[in-house]
């Protein structure tokens, strides 16, 4: 099945059309762990149907521990989130294992609670490993179930001013916040190049045009935003074997719009989740981040 990218409403009927009997039943006893845990309202959230944020869509069975164990962080992050008395957090989860980086947190999200209760996420997904990507808007069970690496997650309480730019921005049609969006997507896209954009560039750029509304139209304009508040991206350190060997093996990792300066001193310059937590409460946007483990 194949999403709309900008369609933010909710998937429950389109999914449930050609759903296997199995995962009807999984989707049944999840709901009933929902409905206990209070994490959601019905139809806020369905299951994936493909594979997002770097991984293949080679169709895989989910485990009922897993799906258990994902429902058990929606509920806990929400209990958390609501707790701050926030509308609106940078939400991080561990999708992959970043370790040999330096780094923690894998992805990044903009979520905000919504007028009903529940928390919803919007986010960009890269679908199924290709090199394209698009934005969705998804409730925290579905957040957390796309086969993460830990069940662990991290949210930023951006300040009461930041908190009002980024609403505002949420609640303008889906085109609108989408705008920023670029469809070509590496997983190492450069900080400040416009050729190619990460899950967590467009979050950050997101960010920067919600601040400005008026003033940055164009992605070039959120990056010089970023550059005049202080960000600075997370540097990997990747030498010219890992280079070639990602960009060979997967669609969705290129280099090439790296400056050849830094790309061949072995320093890939890209957004990542550390490096924007990092970033928020030093530029004054946000407070410190917050762990969630289970």
């Amino acid at each position: 099945m194949t999403r709309t990218p900008t369609n933010f409403g909710p998937y429950q009927d389109e999914y449930q059309q050609g759903m296997p009997l199995w995962r009807r039943v999984l989707i049944l006893f999840v709901k009933t762990v929902l409905t206990v845990a209070g994490v959601v309202a019905a139809g806020t959230f369905v299951f994936p149907v493909e594979a997002h944020a770097g991984r293949s869509c080679e169709p895989v069975k989910a485990r009922a521990e897993a799906i258990v164990k994902g429902m058990e962080l929606a509920g806990l992050t929400s209990r958390r989130l609501d707790a701050t008395g926030a509308q609106v957090v940078i939400l991080a989860r561990a999708g992959q294992d970043l370790s040999k980086y330096g780094l923690h947190y894998s992805h990044l999200g903009i979520a905000y609670k919504t007028a009903e209760g529940p928390w919803r996420v919007v986010h960009k997904l890269n679908q199924c490993g290709t090199a394209v990507a698009g934005i969705y808007r998804q409730g925290l069970g579905e957040f957390f179930l796309d086969d993460p690496w830990r069940f662990e997650a991290a949210f930023v309480v951006p300040s009461e001013a930041v908190q009002g730019q980024l609403m505002a921005a949420l609640r303008e049609p889906p085109a609108r916040i989408a705008r920023l969006h670029t469809a070509p997507y590496s997983l190492v896209s450069y900080a400040w190049g416009g050729k190619y954009q990460q899950s967590n560039q467009w979050a950050l750029e997101t960010l920067a045009a919600a601040m400005e509304p008026a003033t940055v139209a164009s992605r070039e304009q959120a990056q010089a935003w970023l550059k005049f508040k202080g960000y600075e991206p997370g540097t990997l350190k990747l030498g010219p074997m890992a280079r070639i060997g990602g960009r060979i093996s997967a669609a969705n990792i290129a280099f090439d719009d790296h400056p050849n300066e830094k790309r061949f001193a072995d320093r890939i310059e890209t957004v990542t989740a550390d490096s924007v937590f990092t970033w928020l409460p030093r530029a004054g946007l946000g407070a410190t981040a917050v762990a969630i483990q289970l």
